[in-house]
């Protein structure tokens, strides 16, 4: 089975000499590690894309003073309307009350309200990993224009730099260009996609869970088609295709995956607890929290259903699919 492929660094030997070693340290590279520059890079896209939440907050004012009644008043309507949601707003307020009380009436604020928003989100933060079944297949659902096959193409591209052959599968033989689209992303990853032209979802999904076990491939995602929540008979569609997934291999989906749109507000919940209800979610992706995104709906998602959130997105670029971190994102939303 694969796993993380680490890179082997070795140092050029010295020239051989008979003077003695020196004793202050080496002079190195005063650049700082390339993952510590592309975390940097991500945690301002981050704060960049929450910008619309942020403002709406706005914290910068509203906690010039105390945390009054008055303060708390105003930051209830505000997290309303950055779509908190009733309950997770009523459950921040509270903690942040007990907070404040514990610390004796003083303290920052605004470093409290991070603190709650980071543990009411801890429990979404649970990390993708890939489990020892080959191959690992995961089933991927959204509505339309979430962004459902771009996420497939970045995840795959983040699944290859852990060492991952994957195959892809096209489900989505409903909407136009659909497997053109997916195709272009398989392209750009050098990875195989199973498609055919009008067929049956379910069944191309068999096909491609069969092929991922007749060429050892480490995973197989399969892609469906966009629906509604209230289209019924399209929702049935999609449990039949879970079901012929498991008729190809009994222990498949690993994972079923619900893909979101962060410009949806309180939508994003009732889609949740639609594909949930009908499907079994074991995580999320929040795409599109880089412009006018309402990113205080993850907190109503933590508080009334709390589902793993895999991973978020705030760009077009193929890097720009990161798993969540809730303390990052809190300290991004404040």
């Amino acid at each position: 089975m694969w796993g993380w492929f680490k890179k082997k660094v070795s140092a050029e030997s010295a020239p051989v000499s008979t003077a003695p070693e020196p004793t202050s340290p080496a002079v190195t590279d005063a650049s700082p590690p390339t993952d510590i520059v592309e975390q940097r890079r991500w945690l301002d896209k981050l704060k960049s894309g929450l910008t619309a939440t942020r403002d709406k907050l706005g914290l910068k004012t509203l906690f010039a003073g105390k945390l009054d009644d008055e303060t708390l008043e105003q930051l209830e309507a505000q997290l309303l309307m950055a779509d908190c949601g009733m309950a997770a707003t009523q459950h921040l307020l509270d903690d942040l009350r007990r907070r404040w009380k514990q610390a004796g009436g003083s303290g920052d604020p605004r470093a409290m309200l991070v603190d709650a928003l980071t543990e009411l989100l801890q429990p979404l933060e649970q990390p993708f990993a890939v489990a020892q079944e080959s191959p690992f297949v995961i089933m991927i659902a959204g509505v339309n224009g979430a962004g459902k096959t771009t996420s497939i193409g970045k995840l795959a591209r983040h699944l290859q730099r852990q060492g991952a052959s994957v195959l892809l599968a096209a489900g989505d033989t409903f909407r136009a260009a659909a497997r053109e689209q997916l195709a272009i992303w398989g392209e750009r990853n050098d990875v195989a996609v199973i498609q055919q032209a009008g067929g049956d979802p379910a069944a191309v999904m068999f096909d491609a869970v069969s092929a991922g076990l007749a060429r050892g491939i480490d995973v197989v995602m399969c892609d469906t088609a966009g629906r509604l929540p209230t289209q019924l008979h399209l929702m049935d569609e999609l449990k039949k295709a879970k079901r012929v997934i498991g008729k190809a291999m009994a222990s498949a989906p690993h994972e079923v995956l619900l893909v979101l749109d962060g410009t949806t507000g309180q939508n994003a919940l009732a889609q949740v607890r639609a594909f949930d209800d009908a499907l079994g979610l074991t995580g999320l992706i929040m795409t599109k929290l880089d412009g006018s995104a309402k990113g205080g709906v993850i907190c109503a998602i933590a508080k009334e259903r709390p589902i793993a959130l895999r991973f978020i997105g705030v760009g077009e670029g193929i890097d720009d699919l990161q798993p969540f971190v809730a303390r990052e994102f809190a300290e991004a939303l404040v």
